[in-house]
């Protein structure tokens, strides 16, 4: 059958070539934009927060306006100023929820804590009703969460003291533990001579408690200080050793054919194979030796040092002065933290080249 246009002679009409087919993942997803991930945010409020306020205002409302059980000399100062405070709490948070994607770095940072900002003022306000209000726990050994701080207030320049050379005992301890266990550790993990030899000495001697050579260390060294900074890095010394020699002793044995086929030296493959290698162990050994340095830390104060939490909290045990030893033992905790805290901060600078090969 033919057209008009072959009729008249005019030449056929030229045919469009179909659009290309582009095929299509069956597991595709449109893409959201992050203006649409924010919408929520920036639209409604932040609820948690909200009643995180609530929680906070009625802890701050309990304080003042219930009048504390008169029960001996159990006087607890500082009452109005930490109501006051809980309610400036409230209202800070208030305003944070209401603002919500708009209070900017410190909403997002709040927002992760949210139900500990939850948690956190009834814990408090069940302390405070049973303490000072109801008086069912009685003083002096148990206080209220104001006398903590009125021991901030009062007695801030013995406690930051006491911080202070608790934070240079430790340092020196746990630097002179970890470094000696690092180097005895690589040793073993390296050494037939030194896994033959000083292994079996290391898993006899190591699990015996640093406190238990406590009247060893204060006999042989120099001073108290000495002995102190002993039994600290005697407890870090452990954990990290065996943790390295096991890092070492791990590594596989391809790594060294290949750097040895490269023309690496014998210390080239500790200090660049071997090593690196174990790095992640070596951390873990670093957080336990960490923790049992810190127990070890107030059993050396109370022997025989002048300064320190150790020292501080038997000096308040012996006034019974029991806020003061509840208010070290609260330092204690938040030194703990932070200084874990660092010290993820730096394996997780140290391994950033491990992040592909390394469990997180």
């Amino acid at each position: 059958m033919t057209t008009a246009g072959n009729i008249l002679g005019a030449p056929p009409p030229r045919q469009q070539p179909a659009p290309a087919r582009v095929p299509v993942r069956r597991d595709a997803r449109p893409a959201v934009t992050p203006a649409v991930l924010d919408e929520p945010a920036a639209a409604g409020v932040w609820r948690t927060g909200l009643v995180a306020a609530a929680a906070w205002l009625a802890l701050g409302v309990l304080t003042v306006w219930w009048p504390n059980r008169e029960v001996g000399f159990s006087d607890w100062n500082f009452t109005q100023e930490f109501g006051i405070g809980a309610i400036a709490v409230a209202i800070a948070l208030g305003v944070v929820a209401l603002l919500a994607a708009r209070a900017g770095r410190l909403g997002r940072k709040l927002r992760p804590a949210g139900q500990w900002l939850v948690a956190a003022p009834l814990l408090l306000a069940l302390w405070e009703a049973l303490t000072a209000k109801l008086g069912l726990l009685p003083p002096p050994f148990f206080a209220p969460p104001q006398s903590l701080l009125d021991v901030a207030v009062e007695d801030w320049a013995r406690l930051g003291l006491s911080t202070a050379h608790s934070l240079r005992l430790l340092a020196h301890g746990f630097v002179l533990g970890a470094g000696v266990g690092f180097a005895t550790g690589v040793w073993i993990g390296w050494s037939r001579i030194a896994g033959y030899w000083v292994h079996p000495v290391l898993r006899f001697l190591g699990p015996v408690p640093a406190s238990a050579l406590l009247p060893l260390a204060f006999f042989f060294a120099p001073s108290s200080y000495a002995a102190a900074v002993f039994l600290v890095g005697l407890a870090t010394f452990f954990p990290v050793a065996v943790l390295t020699w096991s890092g070492v002793a791990s590594v596989n044995k391809s790594y060294y054919d290949v750097a040895r086929t490269l023309g690496a030296t014998e210390w080239f493959l500790v200090l660049r194979v071997a090593v690196p290698a174990a790095l992640p162990q070596v951390f873990v050994g670093l957080f336990m030796g960490l923790g049992a340095s810190f127990s070890v830390l107030v059993t050396a104060e109370m022997m025989g040092v002048k300064a320190g939490l150790g020292w501080y909290l038997q000096w308040a045990q012996g006034w019974a002065a029991y806020p003061n030893m509840y208010a070290a033992l609260l330092v204690m905790a938040v030194l703990c933290s932070g200084l874990i805290t660092l010290l993820f901060k730096v394996r997780d600078r140290a391994l950033s080249w491990q992040k592909g090969t390394v469990k997180w």
